[in-house]
C-alpha cells in the first residue's frame, strides 16, 4: 500500500534545494560575466577640431563593444582647467601639448599612457564667396581685410599656434587690432561662414569640412610652431579599463586611418 508524502516532513528539503538553486544560479551569474564584459561610459574631453572624427570613430567603436563614448568638447585650455578642478574625465585629447604639460605637471594623468598621436595644419580661410584676394598672411594687411577671426590666441591652441607664426613673420603686432578673439577653432569657422569676418584662421581638418569657406592659404608644415594633438587617459577615471580599450582602438590601424580620412597627419 503506498503512503502518501509527508508534507510537513518534505518543506525542509523544498527550501533547502530552493537556497541551493538560488545560489548556483547567482555564482554562475557572477562567473559568465567578467569585467571586460560590463558597459561603461567613457567620457573623453576633446579639443574641438576633433569633434567630427571621433563622432565618426566612437560611433565605429561602440558598434564592437558595450562601452559608450560621451564627447566633451571645446577649447583645450578650458578643458583641461576643468580636468585640473576635478571634473569627472576618463581621457584627455588635447590640440596642443601646453595644456598636456600642465595636467601631467599637477599629477592629473595616469603614468605611461601619454602619447602624441596627430599633427595638423593651419590655414586662411574667407567665405566661400568672397572676392577678397588673398594670397598670403601680408594680403591681411589691406583696408579691405577688417576683421579676422582667431579663437583667444592667449590661451587656445590654435590662437597660439597663429600668433606664433605671425609673430615669426614679423606679421603678429600689425594684425593683432584687426584680430576678433573668438572661443575656439569652430567658433572661427562659423565667423568666417557667416561672412561676420573677411577672414580667419583655423586648422585644415576643420576647413575641409565646410563649403561656406574656401581656404586661400596653407601655412607650410615645416613653419613652426609645430602642431602636436596629445592623448592621455585621466588618473582619477573609475574607468581606467574601458579608456584603455578605447585609446588602444585610436591607436589601431582601423582608428588611424578613419583620422587620416579626416585630414589629420598621423604622428607614428
Amino acid at each position: 500500500m503506498n503512503q502518501k508524502p509527508n508534507m510537513r516532513e518534505m518543506k525542509p528539503f523544498i527550501w533547502i534545494r530552493l537556497i541551493l538553486t538560488v545560489l548556483c544560479l547567482t555564482l554562475c551569474f557572477l562567473l559568465g560575466a567578467p569585467p571586460a564584459a560590463r558597459a561603461d561610459e567613457i567620457v573623453v574631453s576633446a579639443a574641438a577640431s576633433l569633434t567630427d572624427v571621433l563622432k565618426d570613430i566612437g560611433k565605429a567603436y561602440q558598434s564592437k563593444t558595450k562601452h559608450k563614448i560621451l564627447l566633451t568638447l571645446g577649447p583645450s585650455n578650458f578643458l583641461a582647467r576643468q580636468i585640473d578642478e576635478g571634473a569627472p574625465a576618463d581621457m584627455f585629447f588635447s590640440a596642443d601639448l601646453a595644456q598636456m604639460d600642465l595636467l601631467e605637471k599637477n599629477g592629473r594623468l595616469e603614468p605611461g599612457t601619454r602619447k602624441n598621436l596627430l599633427s595638423n595644419q593651419l590655414v586662411i580661410v574667407i567665405p566661400a564667396d568672397s572676392k577678397l584676394a588673398i594670397a598670403s598672411p601680408k594680403d591681411l594687411l589691406k583696408p579691405e581685410v577688417k576683421k579676422i577671426a582667431l579663437a583667444d590666441p592667449a590661451a587656445v591652441p590654435v590662437g597660439v599656434y597663429t600668433s606664433t607664426y605671425l609673430a615669426d613673420e614679423g606679421l603678429w603686432e600689425k594684425l593683432k587690432s584687426k584680430v576678433v578673439p573668438v572661443l575656439d577653432v569652430r567658433a572661427t569657422l562659423a565667423s568666417v561662414e557667416s561672412a561676420n569676418v573677411e577672414a580667419g584662421f583655423v586648422y585644415k581638418t576643420d576647413a575641409v569640412i565646410s563649403n561656406k569657406v574656401k581656404i586661400v592659404f596653407q601655412v607650410p608644415i615645416e613653419k613652426r610652431p609645430k602642431i602636436t594633438y596629445p592623448i592621455a587617459i585621466v588618473r582619477e577615471s573609475k574607468k581606467k579599463e574601458a579608456a584603455r580599450d578605447f585609446m588602444n582602438y585610436l591607436l589601431s590601424p582601423t582608428g588611424k586611418s578613419v583620422f587620416k580620412k579626416y585630414g589629420f597627419v598621423v604622428i607614428d
